[in-house]
């Protein structure tokens, strides 16, 4: 078993994420992604959105690396209990370490 399928188990939720692809006068564009397999934390966390201003952030989505062009900031992910947005990305890839690479999203 590689250390990419170790987080696997721990992947116990499927979200929708509406990828925000564009905005403009007509209002936003997106494009719908449905069965994305993650891990949910529902606590309360500080984080610095795309204009470095401090945001609650109220989820913490983890799930596979190669999902992450998924959640673009403004990017809307329809939870098990709401909809939340998209406030920050970051992508973990370890290298040379025998670790799991994984992506870390904050929701509002």
């Amino acid at each position: 078993m590689t250390a990419a399928d170790e987080l696997e188990d721990f992947y116990d939720q499927e979200v929708t994420v509406l990828t925000l692809e564009s905005s403009g006068s007509w209002g936003d564009e997106y494009t719908h992604t449905s069965g994305v397999p993650c891990f949910l934390d529902e606590s309360r966390n500080i984080v610095l959105d795309q204009n470095g201003q401090e945001v609650v952030s109220m989820t913490t989505l983890t799930g596979p690396v190669d999902t992450a062009d998924l959640y673009t900031p403004g990017s809307q992910v329809k939870l098990p209990t709401r909809t939340a947005t998209v406030i920050a990305v970051g992508v973990a890839r370890p290298g040379i370490l025998d670790l799991p690479a994984h992506v870390e999203v904050s929701l509002t």
